[in-house]
């Protein structure tokens, strides 16, 4: 019998600074998605394609420090400007699978801004990994919320 999958889903909702179409441009243009999606300084970028629309891809693969490739390869499913974006990821290290996603980024109007709520159902080949998931998607949505304030105060 094969390895156990292991499935979560999980939520996480941000107060972004600007209005909907301001957040959601920081996801749908490559220039913009890479100011707060790269996280790792140390890694070297094998491969960084973006096709942003409904079955376009969106692939990087990085080398570690420690020399481990790692690969996100994502499928657009649905995209509606400004409100929602689906798509479909897997993650493999060293070749192996990691995990594969269905995820639901959804923007609204919000008291001062704009409220972004993610949603992600994920199988892991290692149980080990949900909280790191977890913990590192919220740091990049922290990291966005410091770059669209960047950017907002920027262009006053």
């Amino acid at each position: 019998m094969g390895l156990p999958v292991h499935h979560t889903t999980f939520t996480i909702e941000r107060d972004l600074p600007g209005s909907p179409r301001h957040a959601y441009r920081f996801w749908s243009e490559h220039q913009l998605k890479r100011q707060w999606n790269s996280c790792h300084p140390d890694w070297t970028v094998l491969e960084d394609a973006f096709d942003f629309r409904v079955g376009g891809a969106e692939t990087m693969r990085w080398r570690t420090a420690d020399g481990v490739e790692q690969v996100f390869a994502a499928h657009y499913l649905d995209i509606q400007p400004r409100e929602r974006i689906i798509y479909a990821y897997a993650m493999q290290i060293g070749g192996e699978p990691l995990s594969s996603s269905l995820v639901t980024v959804e923007f609204s109007l919000a008291d001062k801004g704009t409220l972004m709520t993610f949603t992600e159902q994920a199988a892991f080949r290692d149980a080990a990994v949900v909280a790191e998931r977890q913990s590192g998607t919220a740091g990049g949505f922290d990291r966005l919320a410091l770059v669209l304030e960047r950017e907002l105060a920027t262009s006053h």
